[in-house]
């Protein structure tokens, strides 16, 4: 089920964040009562440039994290494997495959570029593929590219948050642009001092 959110502006305010949570808090009930796995649909920002943005991708990433991607998200395709796997190897498709296309509408528009950059990447198909053949069983090494799909998106996701500043290091701007603006307030006064004198007393 897909799920579309009403905030499409760039510059996102806290009404935005609210449907944020309202869309989310929909999103999982209605699959309770289909039976699916939620998948969380992230919003629509292309970078994190403001607190609010930097706010919805936090709450994003947390339930995404918590969450599982469903088999029927991405492509998933089996062969013979050629490493460990005891009697089945070269007898039963054990080796799993998984691809899925980076623009799909559940992957984070922000993400995509920490994404590209990744080993898993495919820039001809603009997908990103994994493999898995530790496990002797088709099942498990499903498990294991779903799982390695997941933490890579969690951590693509996560690399373009901004670090909110402590207090003390708000203070200290908030310093230093006072600082600033009043070293101009200065300069600005004194200039114009310079010229009323240069203009000599009125006649």
């Amino acid at each position: 089920m897909k799920l579309a959110f009403s905030f499409l502006h760039p510059r996102p305010g806290l009404d935005h964040l609210y449907n944020f949570h309202a869309h989310l808090k929909l999103t999982l009930l209605r699959n309770a009562h289909t039976g699916s796995n939620p998948i969380i649909l992230p919003p629509r920002l292309s970078s994190l440039d403001t607190p609010e943005e930097n706010a919805l991708a936090r709450t994003w990433i947390e339930r995404f994290r918590a969450s599982e991607i469903p088999k029927g998200s991405v492509q998933l395709s089996f062969s013979r494997s050629s490493g460990p796997g005891g009697q089945n190897v070269n007898k039963v498709n054990t080796k799993a495959t998984l691809r899925c296309l980076i623009h799909e509408n559940w992957i984070p528009q922000w993400a995509k570029p920490e994404l590209k950059r990744s080993p898993y990447y495919v820039s001809s198909s603009q997908l990103i593929q994994i493999t898995a053949t530790v496990h002797r069983s088709q099942s498990l090494n499903i498990d294991e590219c779903l799982s390695k799909f997941h933490a890579l998106l969690v951590a693509a996701s996560s690399a373009a948050l901004k670090t909110e500043p402590s207090e003390v290091q708000k203070k200290r701007v908030e310093a230093l642009v006072k600082a600033a603006h009043a070293r101009r307030r200065t300069e600005k006064s004194y200039r114009s001092s310079v010229k009323a004198r240069r203009k000599g007393p009125p006649e």
